[in-house]
């Protein structure tokens, strides 16, 4: 329990905007649990108030995970505009989610109306920005030394928001498609919790091991994997695995 409170004033205090807003999602993913219990609105086959928590917890875990990291650059300027922008764009998407839910309509891949085009649209191009600005401070990342950090850290970090930024281009994919089940219409039978496609081809599940990347390769890298060898044939193998359920779902292959 002390090394949870310590972990979190420590990550308050490298970047108390990413940090508190960080517990903001995770207070309305709480809420969303409520959402859940007390709603039967099912939409694309799923209780209404799952993807917003979905989305919410995705926030508070992408949050907290900018806030430790970015606290090694030395760019406080680009760490508080990045910080900014991102808690601008997260609260865009995850209210607005929300608030479809709250309606019993899709949020995503829901063009019916103009506003809902418009929306849409907006969606997508504030992730395409977020995106990029982290693939900028990625290139940071791989350009800067960190000599205080041991290097298979430093490599996770580097991969991790490398491969972040590949699959959660891969989104685009998705918008473009307005689908992300392959081989059959969204909604259908899916896992708890994930609703991924049990039967079916699903985009969704290499976008989502892709972009946590960030959080699995630097803890490799700073608990387990002790060298840059090691942690490069990590980040690998995490590459190759991801695109072959990449390529499965596109196959309209389920991932059992």
């Amino acid at each position: 329990m002390n090394f949870i409170i310590d972990f979190f004033a420590t990550l308050h205090h490298r970047n108390p905007i990413l940090s508190s807003f960080g517990w903001i999602c995770m207070v309305m993913a709480i809420a969303c649990i409520v959402g859940i219990a007390k709603t039967e609105t099912i939409i694309a086959g799923a209780n209404a108030w799952l993807k917003p928590f979905k989305f919410f917890i995705s926030s508070a875990i992408f949050s907290f995970t900018m806030a430790w990291i970015l606290h090694y650059l030395n760019t406080p300027r680009h760490v508080f505009a990045y910080s900014c922008t991102t808690i601008a764009i997260l609260a865009f998407e995850t209210l607005y989610i929300a608030f479809k839910a709250s309606k019993g309509e899709l949020s995503h891949f829901n063009i019916s109306t103009s506003f809902n085009s418009a929306m849409y649209a907006a969606m997508g191009i504030s992730i395409l920005v977020l995106t990029v600005w982290t693939a900028f401070l990625s290139f940071l990342f791989f350009t800067t030394t960190f000599p205080q950090l041991p290097d298979s850290y430093v490599w996770g970090i580097r991969f991790g928001l490398l491969l972040f930024v590949v699959f959660a281009l891969e989104g685009g994919l998705m918008g473009a498609r307005l689908a992300h089940t392959v081989g059959a219409a969204d909604g259908g039978e899916g896992f708890p919790v994930t609703q991924w496609s049990k039967h079916h081809g699903d985009l969704r599940i290499a976008h989502f091991l892709g972009m946590h990347a960030l959080q699995v390769l630097p803890l490799l890298g700073y608990y387990l994997l002790k060298d840059i060898k090691t942690i490069v044939m990590a980040a690998a193998i995490y590459f190759i695995v991801t695109t072959f359920l990449f390529v499965q779902a596109l196959l309209g292959k389920p991932v059992f």
